[in-house]
């Protein structure tokens, strides 16, 4: 989700110097810094500073995230340092991005996914924990089931 934000970023929204917090040392509050660190870490040791373990999610109604779950309540695992910058929530839903799941307090988002696209959809939590061979994860079994809906069209040309 932090990547898929920046390129958002950068190359539909038009911020050139969009980047993340991980990638320059002692980042500080700049206008294109899309991802960072939660507010109050940038200057600290990062031992012990993780967002790890379990929390909830809030997902939007009509969303690809809400279907794939069935609930409009989830709880996923989470084990990162940087969080997607609220001051540009405003600008990505109008640029098409939507915010489809948050972490209702603190107020994070979670979920990112374009509204015009079959399966364009990052999270900032790790659905791999929760996915096994017999019972995957509802993410990857709609991303799964969304590339083959896609062949299926390429394929007879609808």
């Amino acid at each position: 989700m932090q990547l898929m934000a920046i390129e958002f970023a950068r190359h539909v929204l038009g911020i050139k110097n969009a980047f993340s917090g991980e990638f320059v040392p002692n980042p500080l509050k700049k206008s294109g810094l899309v991802i960072n660190f939660m507010a109050g870490q940038w200057n600290k040791d990062k031992g012990g500073t993780m967002r790890l373990g379990s929390y909830p999610c809030k997902l939007a109604k009509g969303s690809k995230a809400a279907a794939a779950y069935g609930a409009p309540l989830i709880e996923e695992r989470h084990r990162h340092r940087l969080e997607f910058q609220n001051e540009f929530r405003a600008r990505f839903e109008k640029g098409g991005m939507r915010i489809s799941g948050e972490c209702p307090k603190p107020k994070l988002v979670e979920i990112l996914e374009l509204k015009d696209h079959p399966w364009f959809l990052g999270c900032q939590f790790h659905p791999e924990f929760k996915s096994r061979p017999e019972d995957p994860h509802p993410l990857f079994r709609d991303f799964v089931g969304a590339s083959i809906k896609a062949r299926e069209s390429a394929s007879t040309g609808a």
